[in-house]
């Protein structure tokens, strides 16, 4: 390593505390110190180039260092820096941007209200939710239904409605009332000999039994992911999400698509919702909104619901919640031209028109024997590593092999995510047919070097 380097590693390790990483092993590993981007690709601070088959955390839309966002950040920055959105207060970049919400999003949509992240972005639905309950007079109605597996940020809220251990383990959550039901993915959670029709027709009844269980009349609103990001990159089955949304017309539950990884292309479609057929009365957008260049997150919802909650903003004086950056000028700014990129260049186009050859070039990795099953829809696809291929056994401990498999990825010039054991693929909008190859071809390398390495370590 550089001085330099060893000086940055030295200073994180002393001074940082990192996300979704074990503290003690980032002592004795340091980091990994990005230090440019372009394109798809990034570069350390040694100056190894890497593709970045995660988009960073499923969110780099148009690739890394566009000239465009840096900027239309620079102009608003120039011109208006700063400034809120509390008492009435607004600025031309978050005016626009909603309105180019409304535009883009299914048509009942109409009203948007900014924060500066995913997880932020859910707990203010939770929070509306109850608002809007509490305005009908309907206290009891404060209930929601999620999913094992699915993921809606790691605040107290949202990272209740998140429904994976490692987000809920020894920090008291859940805290919320949420209910979570099986996580919709038959290759994993189908009984034996059970077709996937079978599958969704039972997680159907599982859904109503327990809206009935509950009580209809205590649950406010079920949110899910369309395609399931950090649980594992699931597709729901067929008939899943009409099924779902057919129980939630039927008990009066609101319907929330958390759109965060999937919005803005992902699938092949501007939003998950109409790749999978179903309307939401609220849709959660951030990541790929700005390209993750600036924080920025929307909730959007329908005019009945704003509606409720104007009126009971009329009656209390306010509505008492907001953020300091809500309608940030400079995030809204980016934004917008990020918008203007992902159409001028069709990338939601160009995702639709790569993903067979991204889907079908990754399930060739489906024979060979550690891996389970490869999954995924667009430009977002996962492989599963397991001991057995026959019983689909996982292995014990969970997330060691996975991790070693995005390692090796590194080491090929690949960054991956490993979800447990399961590799994460999910590339900015911009790849070409060429980049796709790239991958492909080097994460077979990765998944080749691990069963050598599994095989050695005596785990197969």
């Amino acid at each position: 390593m550089t001085k330099l380097s060893n000086s940055l590693a030295a200073a994180d390790i002393a001074h940082s505390l990192h996300p979704y990483t074990n503290a003690r092993a980032h002592e004795r590993n340091g980091p990994i110190i990005m230090a440019r981007g372009a394109g798809v690709h990034v570069y350390d601070s040694e100056g190894k180039e890497y593709i970045e088959g995660l988009a960073g955390l499923w969110s780099v839309a148009v690739g890394f260092s566009e000239p465009r966002l840096a900027e239309a950040a620079a102009r608003q920055m120039a011109e208006l820096p700063f400034y809120h959105t509390f008492a009435g207060k607004a600025n031309e970049p978050a005016i626009r941007l909603a309105e180019k919400l409304v535009e883009m999003t299914p048509d009942p949509l109409t009203r948007v209200f900014f924060t500066n992240s995913g997880s932020e972005a859910n707990d203010t639905v939770v929070k509306l939710v109850w608002f809007m309950m509490n305005a009908q007079g309907r206290p009891k109605k404060k209930k929601f239904l999620s999913r094992h597996k699915g993921y809606h940020g790691i605040t107290v809220a949202s990272g209740s409605l998140t429904g994976l251990p490692v987000n809920h383990r020894d920090f008291d959550l859940p805290a919320i009332p949420v209910v979570h039901l099986t996580c919709p993915h038959h290759w994993r959670f189908g009984h034996p000999g059970e077709s996937e029709a079978a599958f969704t027709a039972r997680l159907l009844r599982e859904a109503e039994e327990t809206i009935l269980a509950e009580d209809p009349d205590t649950i406010a609103a079920f949110i899910g992911e369309p395609v399931m990001g950090a649980g594992g990159v699931i597709v729901p089955p067929e008939g899943y999400w009409e099924g779902i949304e057919a129980l939630c017309r039927r008990y009066d539950i609101l319907i929330v698509a958390d759109e965060v990884i999937n919005g803005f292309g992902r699938l092949g479609t501007t939003f998950g919702c109409e790749r999978m057929g179903f309307t939401p009365d609220i849709l959660v957008t951030s990541k790929q909104l700005t390209s993750s260049y600036m924080p920025l997150a929307a909730v959007v919802m329908t005019e009945a619901i704003y509606d409720v909650i104007a009126d009971h903003s009329d009656k209390l004086g306010t509505l008492g919640h907001g953020f300091t950056a809500s309608g940030h000028p400079v995030a809204t700014a980016v934004g917008l031209e990020n918008l203007k990129i992902i159409e001028e260049r069709d990338l939601v186009g160009n995702a639709a028109r790569l993903a067979p050859s991204f889907q079908n070039g990754l399930r060739a990795f489906a024979d060979l024997p550690l891996v389970g099953e490869v999954r995924g829809m667009g430009l977002i696809a996962a492989i599963e590593l397991v001991a057995d291929k026959a019983t689909k056994r996982s292995f014990d401990p969970l997330g060691r092999v996975g991790a070693r498999a995005a390692a090796f990825a590194a080491e090929e010039g690949l960054i991956c995510r490993a979800l447990g054991d399961t590799l994460a693929l999910c590339p900015p909008l911009i790849v070409t047919d060429a980049d796709i190859a790239r991958i492909i071809a080097r994460m077979g390398r990765a998944i080749t070097r691990t069963g050598d390495w599994a095989k050695a370590e005596g785990l197969v």
